[in-house]
């Protein structure tokens, strides 16, 4: 019952920026922790960026300084903010969470299908 959509992926050219977007919906008592990953073809899928429910945040070190992860509690949405956009940044971007359905619940991982980041050189 508890989904995860992402946005926003699409066509940029290098040193160009989007926004990513996922939003969590369904049957949701609290959300802990958000993460970005990414999976570019033939690699592994690594994470990019997370963010606890109190705000502290992590990046990859290929992303440090160009990408900066939110959420909004109150929309059960996570972004990922990502400038200076390098080709090798190209990949299918997968939102990942940590969410509980009730009070008692330890949590389940959930992700997304992927949004696809496409870096033009």
């Amino acid at each position: 019952q508890v989904q995860l959509v992402e946005s926003g992926g699409g066509l940029v050219q290098a040193g160009g920026s989007l926004r990513l977007s996922c939003a969590a919906s369904g049957s949701i008592f609290s959300i802990d922790a958000l993460n970005w990953y990414r999976q570019a073809p033939g690699k592994q899928r690594d994470l990019v960026a997370a963010i606890t429910s109190g705000g502290s945040t992590n990046y990859a070190d290929s992303v440090k300084g160009r990408f900066t992860i939110s959420r909004d509690n109150a929309k059960n949405t996570v972004y990922l903010q990502m400038n200076s956009l390098k080709p090798e940044d190209a990949a299918v971007y997968y939102c990942n969470a940590l969410i509980r359905v009730a009070p008692q619940d330890y949590g389940m991982d959930y992700w997304g299908k992927g949004t696809l980041v496409t870096v033009s050189s």
